[in-house]
């Protein structure tokens, strides 16, 4: 009589940035529990998110967030097989939180630690919403982030190509200030292109020939001059415009190398991660280019997993805990990890 195959679960704490969460997620692609207690509120007032109140907002959440995550999913901690947590890249102060509380409970009740990258798991966010097909292609955008990522199986990661300069969610956040939107930028940015004309011309920067590179700090300072020039000839622009002229630049380099990558490298699949995933303008531009690519799988998360959540956290330790990764109780936070080395 064969033995029934016990179900998985895996706990998941992310603390990063300005999110404090936790989930736990059942065979590494069933969301049981998930809880996110947002800061924005606190960080708005000064345009961004300052280290200091973010780590402390976390030492103040922390154990709401997680005794909440235990009590809706149902899971007692007997039922835990592993413990995974954000180890970086992320504010230090705040990697630190979950760190230590990931330490805390792994040591108490003997389960084992794994550490997680965090664009590994905004990538494996999509594991949450379909199977993934390997080779795939990942365009990660985010507040701090904007990459291709290049995936021949489960935890190995190639980064074809990376911001020299402004990450994406940084450049709408710098653009939304200057038209003084609230921040986070991304999201005003987003709803007030809707509303306007791409009819101010924008740079677009492809960098040199062949590159999967991005820049887009250039485009910040063109939005800021335009803006600028403006004012002193006594003109008017249309923030509206303005802001869909800023979004256009940004998609048609954002959805242009990652058509021409997709085709180079013959994936299967290509998934969109990160807090900019959310934006409507990106999602739209990305499904009408790939109606095209009959062969090739375009996926898309659903906005609550584009931003920051401990699901992807949990999801993507399921995969490392399955491929043998265990971390050491000296684990500690790590601003600078290297995305290719995420299974070390």
């Amino acid at each position: 009589m064969s033995e029934i195959k016990k179900d998985e679960y895996i706990l998941g704490i992310e603390t990063s940035c300005d999110e404090t969460a936790a989930s736990i997620i059942k065979n590494g692609k069933e969301i049981v529990a998930n809880v996110v207690a947002s800061q924005i509120e606190s960080h708005k007032r000064f345009g961004g998110v300052v280290p200091e109140i973010a780590s402390r907002h976390h030492v103040e959440q922390i154990t709401v967030v997680l005794e909440e995550t235990l009590e809706q999913s149902g899971v007692t901690m007997e039922e835990i097989d592993a413990i995974a947590v954000t180890e970086g890249p992320g504010l230090v102060g705040a990697l630190l939180i979950g760190v230590n509380a990931a330490k805390a409970i792994s040591f108490a009740h003997n389960k084992p630690l794994v550490g997680v990258h965090h664009i590994a798991g905004h990538i494996y966010a999509n594991q949450l919403v379909t199977a993934l097909q390997f080779p795939l292609l990942a365009l990660v955008v985010s507040g701090g982030h904007t990459e291709l990522v290049y995936m021949e199986k489960h935890g190995s990661f190639k980064v074809i190509g990376e911001t020299r300069d402004d990450a994406v969610g940084e450049a709408y956040d710098k653009v939304a200030r200057t038209l003084n939107l609230p921040y986070p930028g991304g999201p005003h940015i987003d709803r007030l292109a809707q509303e306007g004309e791409a009819n101010i011309p924008l740079p677009r920067a492809w960098l040199e020939e062949g590159s999967y590179d991005f820049s887009f700090s250039g485009l910040k300072s063109a939005v800021i001059n335009t803006l600028h020039n403006a004012s002193q000839k006594g003109e008017k622009i249309e923030p509206a415009n303005l802001a869909a002229s800023f979004q256009e630049s940004v998609i048609e380099v954002l959805v242009t190398k990652t058509i021409k990558a997709t085709k180079e490298y013959g994936v299967n699949q290509v998934v969109l991660a990160g807090g900019v995933a959310a934006n409507k303008g990106l999602r739209a531009a990305l499904e009408e280019s790939f109606r095209e690519l009959k062969d090739v799988e375009l996926v898309i998360p659903p906005l609550s997993l584009c931003t920051d959540n401990a699901a992807m956290i949990a999801t993507a330790g399921s995969v490392f805990y399955q491929l043998g990764k265990r971390s050491p109780l000296s684990l500690n936070g790590n601003p600078g990890l290297d995305l290719e080395k995420a299974l070390v």
